[in-house]
């Protein structure tokens, strides 16, 4: 069983910034990339950024130069550091990686179970 858990959701006024985790555990035998996504009520879920496991990242043109996404291979933990939030970033923001299961062998797309954020003006 495979799961991914996120943290660090929560209130923040525009212009702070918060730190998003995502950990992933269970019989895991390789992880390929990691990501975040988001979805706002009444709105589609949007990829954010994602990163390969050799650390090249891809980044929404709506949070380029805010947020900046990393990885701990180690861990098995996904980062997005999120500054200068807007209002409009307020939204469930989703873990997600594409991984090998060991019990399986077999590979797949796993999600997590989403966090809040919520930016005030």
């Amino acid at each position: 069983q495979v799961q991914l858990v996120e943290s660090g959701g929560g209130l923040v006024q525009a212009g702070g910034s918060l730190r998003l985790s995502c950990a992933a555990s269970g019989s895991i035998f390789s992880i390929r990339a990691m990501g975040w996504y988001r979805q706002a009520p009444g709105n589609e879920r949007e990829l954010v950024a994602n990163i390969t496991a050799s650390g090249s990242a891809n980044y929404a043109n709506f949070v380029k130069g805010r947020f900046t996404i990393s990885r701990d291979n180690a861990k098995k933990t996904v980062y997005l550091q999120m500054s200068s939030l807007k209002p409009e970033d307020t939204a469930v923001y989703y873990c997600t990686a594409n991984i090998l299961s060991g019990l399986t062998m077999a590979w797949g797309i796993y999600w997590g179970q989403g966090t809040q954020v919520a930016v005030s003006s």
